[in-house]
């Protein structure tokens, strides 16, 4: 269903610390059906946007990208983790340097992989090779440009307000941008887009991920050397990727597995960062985010003592690792994974 190479065009060589995550990646990959219908779906009725894949942290974002590109052979790739990528002059050289090759499969030859300064300051390069590609897209071709972990770039040395990346606000006919990223407040997105768009939140297909979840689970069962006592410590509601993957990857029986704790950390750093100015406060959230598994911004201000707004501003900074439920008319929020909150608890008791 995801399989699109009929309307493929010549695609460029993707950088070798690409294709190695792509491989990577797509390692054992199994369902997502569903995405790939309603990414199909979008291509099919638009005729050019942005689609995005919106994700808690460890939900299969990356998977899901790098199988499709995996899949069909005309889609561009690229990757915001890799240190280094997360800046718009090395996005705007590695992408373009990509495009170029299609445009030259094409037979538009005035385009050279000798960037000048004005190719990375702002999105005319970029607009102008999109626009070059697009007037030589056979009916039926489409060019699709796919960037993994879009909550992951550096906007600091981009003038404010300009879209990240400088993707552009307007595309050409046929021209298509698949983005995945984690979950954040509208206003801060970050993009400023007149085009077809189009969003697809993964926690609103919680049974299809709980479905994915156990195919995986049941492919790693049939390989050798199982230890299936392992297999008690992953619900049958499990919805997140990582979390299942470190489990089975590790023969211990220690919860917190080395990868899984190092990726606990890194969101710890991250929500101590974001929050630097409200260190105090912060730390007293978190601690009730610790204690709760669902909890609403009212009651952590009347335990607090303090004003609703000055909760809900710690709380958006902190928006990716969230998971909200309204209940009751009430927005209530929760880490975003019991694991990660029971890491976070063993942090804070081993302090005292």
């Amino acid at each position: 269903m995801n399989n699109i190479t009929q309307n493929t065009i010549n695609i460029p060589r993707y950088p070798p610390e690409f294709q190695q995550i792509i491989t990577t990646k797509n390692h054992n990959f199994v369902g997502r059906e569903f995405v790939f219908a309603a990414i199909n779906n979008f291509l099919n009725q638009s005729d050019r946007g942005y689609f995005t894949i919106i994700g808690e942290p460890g939900i299969g974002k990356s998977a899901i990208l790098a199988h499709y590109v995996s899949q069909n052979s005309g889609v561009v790739y690229y990757n915001v983790e890799i240190t280094g990528k997360n800046r718009v002059e090395e996005f705007l050289t590695t992408i373009c340097t990509q495009l170029i090759e299609i445009a030259h499969n094409q037979g538009i030859k005035n385009f050279t992989t000798n960037f000048t300064k004005s190719t990375t300051e702002d999105s005319g390069f970029l607009s102008l090779l999109l626009q070059q590609i697009s007037n030589r897209l056979q009916p039926k071709q489409r060019l699709i440009i796919t960037i993994d972990g879009c909550d992951r770039i550096d906007i600091k040395n981009q003038p404010r307000g300009s879209n990240i990346f400088y993707l552009p606000r307007y595309l050409p006919e046929k021209v298509y941008f698949i983005l995945s990223r984690r979950p954040f407040l509208t206003d801060k997105s970050g993009l400023l887009i007149e085009t077809p768009a189009q969003s697809l939140d993964l926690s609103n297909y919680p049974e299809q991920n709980r479905a994915d979840i156990q195919e995986y689970i049941k492919n790693y069962l049939n390989s050798p050397n199982i230890n299936h006592q392992l297999l008690t410590q992953i619900s049958k509601n499990e919805t997140n990727f990582l979390y299942v993957r470190e489990i089975l990857a590790d023969i211990n029986e220690d919860i917190y597995h080395p990868n899984l704790q190092l990726y606990y950390q890194n969101h710890l750093e991250k929500m101590n960062l974001a929050t630097s100015k409200q260190q105090l406060m912060a730390l007293q959230v978190l601690n009730i985010l610790i204690q709760e598994q669902s909890i609403s911004i009212e009651i952590i201000a009347e335990r607090l003592d303090v004003d609703e707004y000055e909760i809900k501003v710690i709380l958006d900074k902190w928006r990716e690792f969230l998971h909200l439920e309204s209940i009751a008319a009430e927005m209530h929020y929760s880490l975003y994974h019991a694991s990660f909150r029971d890491w976070l608890r063993q942090q804070s008791e081993s302090k005292f």
